[in-house]
């Protein structure tokens, strides 16, 4: 995979070359817009409404619109010489816990490999970051914005993650109204149900069922066929909190004496589909 970003990672007075490369992507289907009187797919070309005429890449120019279609032209040139110096360096700030860490402030992920003349620097710093349990605070310049990052030793390299700024957080709006009184003996229920369906975490065991779902539906479509849906299940609010907590942890025992993982369904879950 070609990097997506090549530098150093700087630590105090030593410097090691790295490149990034994207540590996930997004599995999805796509659609393809398609007209629906021909069936054709519909294209967006680059179309000039002045010069009445499609434009080719080559002549295309970043502006910025500082007043009602009025712009600022830049070159490439001129972008890059005010590139900061994170753009090829990325200096260690701070080093802090993860778990100091709100997970909302993360953003993309990328794995750091050493280039060959800082193998040895590179593996002093992450035997000594994993040793601490530290992890590296830093800022990187790619895709025309400077991200601040967090470096994180894991037993394989760093993974380094993008993050969002403070200012970018949006003040959470989920506060809970005039918070209502439970009693003791829920409260203990609702702790014994957590720890019932508690387990280390293994991401092997989910998968997405949309995606799979999609892939039934194009298998069956291709084939002329048409899926047979179950309805889904009405969801309702509780109404006995205390009878819906004891009959959950019923479920799951009678479930674990089957051998059965997990049977209590999350909400909203759907069920399989045939192919008629």
């Amino acid at each position: 995979m070609a990097a997506t970003w090549t530098g150093y990672i700087t630590f105090g007075l030593i410097s090691i070359p790295i490149e990034l490369t994207p540590a996930a992507r997004s599995e999805r289907i796509s659609f393809n817009q398609i007209h629906s009187v021909c069936h054709t797919r519909l294209k967006q070309p680059l179309f000039c409404p002045s010069c009445d005429k499609f434009v080719d890449r080559s002549e295309v120019q970043k502006g910025y619109e500082y007043e009602k279609d009025q712009y600022l032209l830049f070159t490439k040139d001129e972008l890059e010489e005010i590139e900061p110096d994170s753009a090829k360096t990325m200096e260690i700030l701070s080093f802090v816990k993860v778990d100091e860490i709100d997970p909302v402030y993360f953003e993309s992920s990328y794995y750091a490999k050493p280039g060959e003349a800082g193998v040895r620097a590179y593996n002093l710093l992450l035997d000594a970051m994993r040793k601490t349990g530290y992890a590296g605070i830093a800022k990187v310049t790619m895709h025309n914005r400077e991200n601040i990052v967090i470096i994180r030793a894991r037993e394989n390299g760093f993974t380094l993650h993008t993050m969002f700024y403070k200012n970018e957080i949006r003040a959470s709006d989920a506060a809970v109204p005039n918070k209502p009184e439970v009693s003791a003996a829920e409260a203990n229920l609702a702790i014994q149900l957590i720890e019932s369906l508690a387990a280390p975490f293994d991401p092997s065991q989910y998968s997405d069922t949309y995606q799979q779902e999609l892939e039934k539906l194009i298998e069956a479509k291709a084939h002329g066929k048409k899926l047979t849906v179950v309805p889904r299940g009405k969801i309702e609010p509780v109404a006995d909190l205390m009878a819906a907590l004891k009959q959950s942890l019923k479920t799951k025992d009678e479930s674990a004496k089957r051998g059965v993982i997990r049977a209590v369904p999350k909400a909203g879950e759907k069920k399989s589909r045939k192919t008629a």
